[in-house]
């Protein structure tokens, strides 16, 4: 059952394409007012969701609702409440960028005697005051992708879907445009889909994982990192003679405050491995350990966990578990 603040609910939703699962039984909720980072690889399912969400995809099973509209009972309903930004924004290039939006802004129901305002509100917002006469091929790729937002917000939706906003952007449009969707998220419930994790760590309230189609975890960072009940990582290289590392996996993951040990690379004679770790610090029994089973250790370091570090675990270091173990 959703709850009263949910604004986007889903439930048993999967997408098949042919006997390619892209996604499988997803069920999530996002609340008035979040700003949800929907994080995961490269073909983990993330557009695949919201095209159904935004009702350019049909399930194949399953339900979800937007702003209390059914996906496929409503979908004009579902349309009027949602702004969408693909990963390649939907322009007319050779429109101005006024004249873009003024399409834009009659397409998506705005009245004539409303248009002026909301477009002058909106392009205020992203910044696009200076460029309303300039034609939109000759904007940088920065410029484009405010351009894309404008026309997402153009009607003034409860509910925006970004999917991959800062694709294809320098460091520096990468930056304004976060700090743009920051902005937005003041006023409006965000969907920001992507793979960049600074950027949901700079923009977003709550994180959902997604790994091959399922979902993996769901929370704030801080949640995430308490559910895993991990404190830290160990990194460690060693090296030496050809074999001499051997079983040194097995032997680490099995030191008492170690979850588990993950060989991370091995180059030659040099093998590093990462360790889940929670309580006192480890590297004075890994030191000891090393001195037992004769491994010449190159390094040795702690760090905090982070949300790349969980997001691997998630995803990549999953991965890996389930082809040694098929």
């Amino acid at each position: 059952m959703a709850s009263e603040k949910a604004v986007i609910t889903a439930s048993g939703l999967t997408k098949t394409y042919g006997e390619i699962n892209a996604i499988q039984n997803l069920a999530f909720e996002v609340r008035k007012g979040e700003v949800l980072g929907f994080l995961g690889p490269n073909g983990a399912g993330k557009t695949t969701t919201m095209k159904i969400l935004t009702c350019f995809l049909a399930p194949t099973s399953g339900s979800a609702t937007v702003a209390g509209h059914d996906v496929f009972e409503s979908p004009l309903e579902v349309r009027k409440n949602v702004g969408y930004l693909p990963e390649n924004a939907p322009l007319y290039t050779d429109m101005s960028v006024l004249e873009y939006l003024e399409f834009i802004a009659e397409v998506r129901g705005v009245g004539a005697a409303q248009r002026h305002a909301k477009i002058k509100r909106i392009t205020d917002l992203c910044g696009l005051g200076d460029r309303l006469g300039s034609e939109i091929r000759t904007l940088s790729k920065g410029y484009r992708q405010r351009v894309g937002l404008a026309q997402a917000m153009v009607h003034e939706p409860p509910i925006l879907i970004l999917d991959e906003p800062t694709s294809g952007l320098d460091p520096n449009q990468i930056v304004e445009i976060r700090e743009l969707i920051r902005e937005i998220g003041r006023e409006r419930t965000v969907i920001l889909s992507t793979h960049n994790l600074p950027e949901v760590q700079a923009s977003c309230n709550r994180v959902l994982i997604v790994n091959r189609g399922k979902i993996a975890a769901t929370g704030t960072p801080e949640e995430l990192q308490e559910g895993k009940g991990h404190n830290y990582f160990v990194t460690l290289d060693l090296g030496g003679a050809d074999g001499a590392a051997k079983g040194a996996e097995a032997a680490l993951g099995a030191l008492e405050g170690a979850s588990r040990a993950v060989e991370t690379e091995r180059e030659g004679t040099h093998v590093s491995f990462r360790l889940e770790a929670k309580g006192p610090d480890l590297r004075g029994r890994i030191f000891k350990l090393a001195v037992e089973k004769g491994w010449t250790m190159l390094e040795l370091r702690t760090q905090a966990i982070n949300l790349e570090d969980i997001f691997r675990q998630l995803t990549v270091d999953a991965d890996r578990s389930t082809k040694k173990a098929a």
